[in-house]
């Protein structure tokens, strides 16, 4: 009996053994961190790829401002590569002119003049037709010579707060430093916004000019800062002059005085940042 016993005893233990060895094959008898845990490496896995997905989109759609953070972690090397023109960069954005050759930045809250964008449509809509040009089409072009080609201004203001760039025909061989230092075309500036004197009611101050020269192309921007008086307004300007190729380049920025503290910085930037690319 004893002996039967025993055999009995073996026979159980392997048994168990064997039931226990099933049970941890088919999974069954571990704990749920053990039997969940292949599952959990391979949600892991997925949840990183769909993060990484998602913040590829963000950063493409600049959502919530992800891509101009990131780019302002390293402004320098975003506006070399021109990528304001696409996503702010510390707060402003670029506008590149191709067509004129020019390019710029500006405060990224600020919106492009919807006169000027509906007017420059319509000239590329004239150019792409195959209809002839309208008989008046020169008269046209001549009376908005002194037409900005470019204007950004905050959204709802009524223009005593904008920047814009006039491009105006000279003849080849216009040079502004024909007219002296820059103190001296800065002086010439305030005859000319003032009437050379004609018009009493309308003072202009030179505050202050210089002369900013690029090594590489060769080209002179007069920078110069002055205000504006008359019964009516009180406006402070900040303007960029620069000629090439029979073409005068005028960029000016102008706040009413009152808001001159606040935009002095932003005015220096844009001006300082005016340059032609063609």
């Amino acid at each position: 009996m004893a002996l039967q016993a025993a055999r009995f005893n073996a026979l159980n233990r392997i048994h168990m053994a064997q039931c226990y060895s099933n049970q941890e094959e088919n999974g069954i008898g571990r704990s749920p961190a053990e039997e969940f845990a292949p599952l959990a490496t391979k949600f892991q896995r997925r949840l990183l790829v769909g993060i990484g997905s998602a913040s590829l989109v963000a950063v493409g759609a600049n959502f919530g401002g992800i891509t101009s953070f990131l780019l302002g972690l390293s402004p320098d090397n975003g506006r070399n590569l021109k990528l304001d023109v696409l996503y702010p960069i510390g707060g402003y954005s670029r506008c590149i002119d191709t067509r004129e050759g020019f390019e710029f930045i500006y405060p990224a809250n600020w919106v492009g003049d919807q006169t000027l964008l509906y007017r420059a449509a319509k000239r590329r809509e004239l150019e792409q037709s195959l209809d002839p040009p309208p008989i008046n089409d020169n008269v046209r072009r001549r009376s908005n010579i002194s037409e900005p080609v470019v204007a950004f201004g905050p959204p709802g203001s009524t223009g005593e707060l904008n920047v814009s760039v006039i491009v105006s025909p000279v003849s080849q061989d216009f040079k502004i430093e024909a007219f002296g230092s820059a103190e001296e075309v800065g002086e010439a500036v305030i005859r000319t916004v003032t009437g050379s004197g004609q018009r009493a009611e309308v003072k202009g101050t030179l505050i202050k000019s210089s002369l900013r020269q690029d090594s590489l192309t060769n080209a002179k921007y007069y920078e110069l800062e002055f205000k504006v008086e008359t019964p009516s307004f009180r406006r402070h300007n900040v303007s960029v002059c620069c000629a090439r190729g029979g073409r005068l380049f005028t960029l000016n920025a102008q706040a009413p005085e009152s808001a001159w503290p606040g935009l002095k910085s932003d005015f220096y930037r844009i001006a300082h940042s005016f340059s032609l690319t063609a």
